[in-house]
């Protein structure tokens, strides 16, 4: 554009979760800075957590996300446990996987067809969509809710659920109790197929990244609820070492913080994961990917929808896997007595790896709390994405200009807060 200056403002980002501005500098026919501005207050949770019952942070973390409280309730129970040397029965640790599912499906169908659908169609809204594509819509919802049961199932409701603890949960359903959520999802299983192949149509703007990845990972299968961690650059790590590989700082332009994994930007949540792990997938999981057109490896943030229906695919199908192998366990949760120690613990959210740190006194109570969401993680990786795709396209017109910027921001699917919507993007040619 021949403007020198030019501001754009979206008085609403539609279909992302929490409130945030973006700022685009551009110079000499070229996009200088782009700075994804989070400006929500910070909402205190590391330090209203000092003082607490080393019991407490899964019932509270929770709370930091109404989309993805099971992922803040494992990684808390995670980092509990290992501050006091207690481990898992495997029975349990396969139950708060099967938990972890649920989380996986409802999260993922939300993003696939509610937020992220409508800008491969060329709509503007999920009302739009189900207006001109109801079948679709319904498919959707059903795949979530199915999500939603085996939330209620086994941790009481979807929302917040209330049947975890440190060290289980505080009761277990019997296998007869089981029967109908299995129903449940083989149905859902063929929704997330059909999912998977509907979006395979769509047309995928070229882009690929060439951030360092990382994700948690597991011998054997696919990792969700827990692991050590590794990065595309070839490291492996347990989740002790995290703070010595990712630093956090703090950005004049945003309340969130900026996260690097040893001095360089990095991403973490579908592709990571599908990058780093996709040989862990299922069989029929590894099918529909190939079918879709996914390699071994995913960079193009722009496909991320397609990694995370295949995701869908894996996680109902882990779930049956999970029930048909099911004997209630012979105890609901392992003791945690107090231990003076420091604990770490990692789980892969739905967005990505989450981080928790607590260090506690000998009584139990929490000194010391860290939570380093997979958001704050990203958005170093969602500013320097911003800055490629929109250089290559100075020449469109304010409106054309803004749409893309929303749409590459979707592709993260960001968890800025959890509910409101608001961008404003502002754009100035010198």
């Amino acid at each position: 554009m021949s403007h020198r200056s030019r501001q754009l403002q979206v008085s609403s980002l539609a279909r992302v979760e929490g409130e945030g501005a973006l700022r685009v500098r551009i110079a000499d026919g070229r996009v200088e800075r782009a700075e994804l501005n989070i400006y929500e207050p910070p909402r205190f949770f590391e330090a209203f957590l000092r003082g607490r019952a080393h019991t407490e942070p899964p019932d509270i973390t929770a709370r930091i996300c109404g989309i993805c409280p099971v992922a803040y309730q494992t990684s808390a129970c995670n980092a509990i446990e290992d501050a006091c040397r207690v481990a898992l029965d495997q029975p349990l640790a396969e139950m708060r996987r099967l938990l972890y599912c649920g989380e996986w499906i409802s999260s993922h169908t939300l993003h696939i067809y509610l937020l992220h659908a409508p800008d491969f169609l060329g709509l503007p809204d999920a009302i739009a969509l189900a207006s001109s594509h109801r079948d679709l819509v319904e498919r959707g919802l059903a795949l979530k809710k199915a999500g939603n049961t085996l939330m209620e199932t086994v941790g009481g409701r979807a929302i917040h659920p209330v049947n975890v603890r440190v060290g289980g949960f505080y009761s277990l359903p019997t296998r007869a109790g089981l029967r109908p959520l299995a129903e449940t999802l083989r149905r859902a299983l063929d929704d997330a197929i059909a999912t998977v192949r509907w979006a395979a149509g769509f047309e995928f703007p070229d882009l690929e990244l060439d951030h360092d990845l990382l994700a948690a990972a597991e011998p054997g299968r696919y990792a969700i609820a827990g692991g050590e961690l590794r990065t595309a650059s070839g490291l492996t790590f347990p989740p002790s070492e995290f703070p010595a590989h990712v630093v956090e700082k703090q950005v004049p332009h945003s309340t969130a913080l900026h996260a690097e994994l040893d001095g360089r930007c990095y991403l973490t949540g579908p592709l990571a994961r599908y990058t780093l792990n996709s040989g862990q997938l299922s069989e029929t999981a590894r099918q529909v990917a190939a079918e879709a057109g996914l390699g071994s490896a995913c960079r193009n943030p722009f496909r991320s929808i397609l990694v995370r229906g295949v995701e869908v695919v894996y996680a109902v199908e882990e779930a049956l896997r999970i029930l048909d192998d099911y004997e209630r366990p012979a105890r609901a949760y392992v003791d945690v007595p107090p231990r003076e120690g420091i604990g770490h613990g990692v789980s892969e959210a739905p967005r990505g790896t989450l981080y928790h740190r607590y260090e506690l006194d000998a009584a139990g109570l929490i000194r010391t709390a860290d939570i380093v969401p997979p958001t704050s993680q990203n958005q170093a990786a969602i500013e320097s994405d911003l800055r490629r795709v929109l250089d290559e396209r100075l020449d469109s017109d304010d409106a054309a200009l803004t749409a893309l910027a929303e749409r590459t921001i979707r592709n993260y699917d960001p968890c800025i807060s959890c509910s409101a919507h608001f961008l404003e993007f502002t754009r100035e040619d010198g």
